[in-house]
């Protein structure tokens, strides 16, 4: 255990890795009854990224983590928790953390799994806040990796032209005080939980019925029921963490939400009534890579110099379970 003191928690290095194999629309339309027209009209997502065949996920997850520490200045001996945020994992056992934690060499670290699917990021950074606010630990590692490429049926059009892969990271950690996480929103709902499922190692005849070919551990949606739970929590969680932080729609730089359709997006930025252009969207370059899209997309805003010591930017997602998270931070970097 560490001492506490009476700093803020916040973000303190990113890193992203993505896959070098690239889906456009047009190679989908080779392989299933779809256009780009429709796709982009739909979804927004022109193209994503895609593990190769044999290749394992904590690949990515490892090269993600690399880069953060790099990026936060610490070493991975420095480390002492690893939670990774993935709903496609290597193995049930050993996790994903452990697995990624002996690559690293964080050898001081303890290491644990976490699935909110979409909202797993989110959920993470929770997670990791509680732990350093009571002094318990120091520096956490939290890594987003997501491989939905090797859970979708590559027959059902409405769902394989969404999804793709990729890992982000961040370290957290202590930030001077004023700065760092603000305010926290999370929540599920377990009854609508049917709507968007992944099978394991059992599944009920309702789930296998949905399912229309041979392979049934896939990923299956509802997609209209999704769309409105999705517009309504990230409006709300988004609104929440703004009042809970004591601040207005004109004090937030930047809205990074989770990147599952621009439709969605669109939708929540409307009923939030936030211009787009404070709200930052990449899904067309990726797709939906559950958990990894938040951190991917901060640290391409970072990168890109939208986000500056200071700003006040929300992040937000919703996902399977069903669950919706949110976070309002001011940029301590």
């Amino acid at each position: 255990m560490v001492s506490s003191e009476k700093t803020g928690v916040g973000i303190l290095g990113l890193g992203k890795s993505l896959p070098e194999k690239v889906l456009t629309n047009s190679d989908l339309e080779k392989m299933v009854d779809t256009s780009d027209e429709w796709i982009v009209k739909r979804t927004g997502i022109q193209k994503r990224r895609l593990l190769e065949k044999n290749q394992p996920l904590y690949e990515l997850g490892v090269d993600a983590a690399n880069k953060a520490m790099a990026d936060a200045g610490i070493t991975a001996e420095e480390i002492d928790l690893v939670i990774v945020t993935t709903e496609t994992p290597d193995y049930l056992a050993p996790s994903m953390a452990c697995i990624i934690q002996g690559k690293i060499g964080a050898k001081n670290a303890a290491a644990f799994d976490l699935n909110a699917a979409c909202s797993g990021f989110m959920y993470a950074l929770t997670v990791a806040k509680q732990f350093i606010d009571t002094g318990f630990y120091k520096h956490i590692l939290i890594v987003a990796c997501e491989g939905l490429s090797r859970v979708v049926d590559w027959k059902d059009r409405a769902t394989c032209v969404l999804f793709g892969d990729g890992a982000g990271a961040a370290v957290v950690g202590p930030v001077e005080q004023g700065y760092g996480i603000q305010a926290i929103e999370m929540g599920a709902d377990g009854t609508m939980g049917h709507n968007i499922t992944i099978p394991c190692l059992y599944m009920n005849e309702e789930d296998a019925a949905k399912r229309e070919h041979e392979n049934k551990n896939v990923i299956w949606m509802d997609g209209s029921e999704v769309f409105k739970f999705a517009v309504r929590t990230m409006a709300y969680a988004s609104e929440k963490v703004i009042a809970d932080s004591n601040l207005t729609l004109d004090d937030i730089k930047l809205i990074i939400p989770h990147q599952a359709n621009s439709r969605i997006i669109e939708g929540a930025a409307k009923r939030l009534g936030v211009p787009e252009s404070k709200v930052y969207i990449n899904v067309q370059e990726y797709g939906n890579i559950s958990s990894a899209c938040i951190p991917i997309a901060l640290n391409e805003a970072v990168e890109k110099g939208l986000v500056s010591k200071g700003d006040n930017i929300v992040l937000v997602g919703f996902g399977g379970g069903l669950t919706w998270a949110s976070s309002m931070i001011r940029w301590s970097k």
